[in-house]
């Protein structure tokens, strides 16, 4: 059988290579879900979360001003996801609160969260599939 293996390498390089950088990628995302720092939420998990009496929730939209427009989730605080660290020192309110961090599809929320957590910030969730899953959702959107 290793011989099979071995000749099959042989004979398929291009087939071998393209499955161990696959497999190469698929352990480093799997590796890299393992050790952030936030966990992500669907949107009935975030109304749950937003409608808990014991967790004092700050909902912060990550998305550009210009994406706004259609609406947001209500409160929500908005500061584009590139300003982050820019703008830490307007959080620094909200350091001992549950932030639920939000963008349109779910990947900048993402990116946001982790740069909250490199800013000390421990109690951080990211919407799952962003605004569009919060719309898909039928859940109430703000024009505030």
């Amino acid at each position: 059988m290793l011989s099979q293996i071995s000749e099959f390498a042989v004979n398929h390089p291009l087939l071998v290579g393209a499955f161990a950088v696959l497999l190469a990628l698929t352990f480093a995302n799997e590796m890299k879900i393992a050790t952030q720092r936030f966990a992500s939420l669907t949107p009935f998990a975030a109304v749950q979360l937003l409608n808990n009496d014991d967790e004092d929730v700050v909902v912060l939209d990550v998305r550009e001003p210009s994406e706004t427009a259609g609406g947001k989730i209500a409160r929500a605080v908005q500061i584009p996801v590139g300003s982050i660290s820019q703008r830490i020192g307007e959080l620094e309110k909200y350091r001992n609160r549950t932030l639920l961090v939000y963008c349109k599809t779910g990947a900048r929320s993402s990116a946001a969260c982790r740069e909250l957590g490199k800013h000390g910030f421990e109690k951080v969730f990211s919407l799952n599939g962003g605004m569009l899953a919060w719309q898909e959702a039928h859940l109430p959107v703000s024009k505030k």
